[in-house]
């Protein structure tokens, strides 16, 4: 086994606590699939490269639904396994380091199915006439054996197989596309760290249109009948993405690639350097143009600046929300100031027993989480003034880049960059008291008139 510098244990999961193993690290999965349609049946082969954090003897992988026919760890033949209904647990033969490398192959197959879970059925998939992996929080172990705990980020080379009428789209950027005996398999890689929960595979009838957005390579896939709804919807991809470059800092990864299945969705779905949205989210109208840019800003707050556990959700849904604001500012329609505080009004209408800061499993994704998470945003530029509101945010993308983050960290962030402003009392009323506060008054700058060079 190979030592190497030793990685620090993953934080508690208290949100989802049968989920992951805080002590290892993933730090590759390379996933070798076949797939059949027609009977919903998936062979896989998982090989994981897995860095410790702790001495150990014994780990545990997250996988639900699918039966391991055989485990490898290379160099201990007399490694062994079980598996219940929700883990996979490998025993080594001998005591491993801190820091040391362990490369283990899975080999596994069964009838993937969504799970189960508080926040409804999430997972592996099958639409009418293809599969959605939409995975967010835990529905990863559906399709892979993986650590799935959010602050574990690897990257990933996803081959999958299926009959060469369908399409597929998985996370990363497409190496290689082989067709044979009515098979073709495909070949994505994802060099960038990834969580688990941000991994997807798509599988369907897709036209693939290649755009340029900004200068950041896009690719569209949509069933052929809904091209011309596709076009309306996504005529102004290019310059959201201007936009958030402005005022987010550069696009985080090397690709941007939008899904729109035939099948309707509850809601639209984010993955890494990708969104996926149903038939009728793309309107052919714009009816649903802010969850087009909510889904985009994910790729910065959420994907590439991650969290480091569930309790620090606001850092994702109230960031892509109050980017939805942003853009709405930027293409001459209401405000972030108008939107915040009409959302304050309805806001303070409805049950004041959300804590931000820490809103609890049950309700991590309440829509209060969103909208405050976002009015925190705004209080906090109505404070400081736009031009040090989105230098916290250019420089806070650039400094997390590729991580992960905590609540904490972010408050020590924006206090580095304006450490004259009396910041503890407007975060602390905000993320840590149930009670709305009042929005600071005034008006700030509309984005659109921002100076390029300020950024």
């Amino acid at each position: 086994m190979i030592r190497a510098a030793a990685p620090e244990p993953l934080p508690g999961n208290p949100y989802t606590p049968q989920s992951g193993d805080v002590s290892i690290r993933v730090e590759r999965y390379e996933l070798a699939l076949k797939y059949r349609m027609q009977n919903n049946r998936l062979s896989g082969t998982a090989t994981l490269s897995i860095r410790t954090a702790v001495p150990l003897t014994a780990f545990s992988l997250d996988l639900v639904g699918l039966r391991v026919s055989k485990v490898t760890v290379r160099g201990d033949k007399q490694a062994r396994f079980k598996q219940s209904d929700r883990k996979l647990k490998v025993t080594l033969s001998k005591r491993v380091e801190v820091g040391d490398e362990i490369a283990l192959e899975v080999v596994y197959e069964g009838a993937p199915r969504p799970r189960r879970s508080r926040w409804g059925v999430i997972g592996w998939e099958e639409l009418e006439d293809g599969i959605i992996v939409a995975s967010q929080p835990t529905g990863a172990p559906t399709w892979f054996p993986c650590n799935d705990h959010p602050g574990d980020k690897a990257s990933y080379r996803i081959q999958v197989s299926v009959n060469s009428n369908y399409d597929v789209v998985a996370t990363g950027s497409l190496t290689s596309k082989r067709a044979s005996g009515g098979l073709t398999t495909w070949v994505y890689e994802e060099a960038a760290p990834t969580a688990s929960y941000l991994v997807t595979l798509q599988i369907g009838r897709y036209q693939r249109e290649d755009v340029q957005l900004a200068g950041v390579a896009g690719h569209l896939h949509y069933p052929h009948s809904l091209a011309r709804r596709v076009g309306t919807d996504l005529a102004d991809l290019a310059k959201m993405m201007g936009t958030f470059e402005l005022t987010f800092g550069p696009y985080p990864f090397d690709t941007y690639a939008v899904i729109v299945t035939a099948d309707d969705l509850e809601i639209p779905l984010e993955a890494q350097g990708m969104a996926i949205f149903g038939a009728n989210q793309i309107d052919g109208a714009r009816g649903q143009e802010r969850l087009v840019a909510h889904e985009l800003a994910h790729q910065w707050f959420g994907n590439s600046v991650g969290v480091a556990g569930w309790q620090h959700i606001w850092l994702n849904e109230g960031f892509a929300c109050y980017a939805e604001w942003i853009w709405s500012e930027a293409s001459g329609a209401e405000s972030a100031d108008e939107l915040a505080r009409h959302y304050w009004r309805s806001l303070s209408r409805l049950p004041q027993d959300l804590l931000l800061g820490d809103p609890g499993a049950a309700d991590m994704f309440d829509d209060r989480v969103y909208k405050r998470g976002a009015l925190t945003l705004h209080a906090l530029r109505l404070t400081i003034g736009d031009s040090a509101f989105f230098e916290i945010l250019t420089s806070w993308t650039q400094k997390k880049r590729s991580s992960v983050a905590s609540t904490a960290e972010f408050l020590e962030h924006a206090a580095a960059v304006v450490p004259a402003a009396p910041l503890h009392e407007l975060f602390d009323a905000w993320l840590y008291q149930l009670a709305l506060p009042e929005l600071p008054a005034g008006a700030p700058a509309r984005v659109s008139r921002l100076p390029r060079q300020r950024l």
